[in-house]
């Protein structure tokens, strides 16, 4: 028997990085697994390969930043395969201006709206079946940036990922004894497509030295699949060696800043 027989798991952001690698092992351990994101041609490779492998998928694509679409998904998968058991929250995304000086209220309200307000509403939507039926994981994955918040990833992702670690820790504190687990997940520098973002896209080498979505997937692994009587609230992941980054840093440091400023280097 495998460790999560029968269970039912929603895991955003599943088309590439940490989410894909996520739903591959928790369809190994015999969850069916419902993948969501923005794009349905990524969702449905990953589908097909779990179920070469003989596990249970499901693709559905949707906006995780509208609530209308996470309620409608939600209640699609309530309908048509079961009440979700664990909810992955795993996507993400890092504003392109990185300075507080610069960066517009649009864009820091777009960054917020996905790494945060889009794991409120995700959990709101999946909370009342968990407390009905006293049982249900919630995992987030958010990033070592809430404890060293930098450049790397800006103001708007850094303070967005902190909120989240806040919520899920409102989560823990406010529904274990209703059966509810709740955990964050903060991983360091990760070899994902959302590197391809940065100010300074990391070289092959660099890559190299990072964790690899796989590291972060079998946490999250971890996480869900212990025996309901246990629960790890917070789990800090990060690659053994720690790289250089005050070039990425000094790069992004200029990103969005206006024409003429006086404190900006010439280069």
């Amino acid at each position: 028997m495998s460790l999560l027989d029968g269970k039912i798991a929603l895991v955003t952001g599943a088309g590439t990085g940490i989410g894909r690698e996520t739903a591959i092992l928790l369809a190994q351990e015999g969850a069916r697994v419902i993948l969501t994101g923005r794009r349905i041609g990524p969702l449905e490779e990953v589908v097909t390969s779990i179920e070469k492998a003989g596990g249970k998928a499901i693709a559905r694509a949707f906006d995780v930043g509208s609530r209308d679409a996470i309620l409608e998904t939600v209640a699609w998968v309530k309908s048509n395969v079961g009440p979700i058991d664990i909810l992955v929250n795993n996507a993400g995304s890092a504003s392109k201006v990185l300075n507080a000086r610069f960066i517009s209220e649009a864009e820091w309200n777009a960054t917020v709206n996905v790494n945060l307000t889009a794991v409120f509403n995700l959990t709101q939507a999946v909370l009342e079946d968990m407390i009905a039926r006293k049982e249900g994981t919630v995992i987030t994955v958010s990033s070592l940036a809430v404890v060293n918040p930098n450049l790397l990833g800006g103001a708007a992702y850094g303070a967005a990922k902190a909120g989240v670690k806040n919520f899920m820790t409102f989560l823990h504190n406010t529904y274990r004894n209703q059966g509810i687990r709740a955990t964050t997940i903060l991983p360091g520098e990760t070899d994902t497509p959302i590197m391809d973002n940065r100010a300074r896209p990391p070289l092959e080498g660099e890559r190299a030295v990072m964790l690899h979505p796989h590291d972060v997937a079998r946490a999250v692994l971890l996480c869900a699949s212990l025996q309901k009587g246990a629960v790890i609230p917070e789990l800090h992941i990060c690659p053994t060696f720690m790289r250089d980054t005050s070039a990425d840093i000094e790069m992004a440091r200029w990103v969005g800043a206006p024409e003429g400023l006086s404190d900006k280097p010439k280069i």
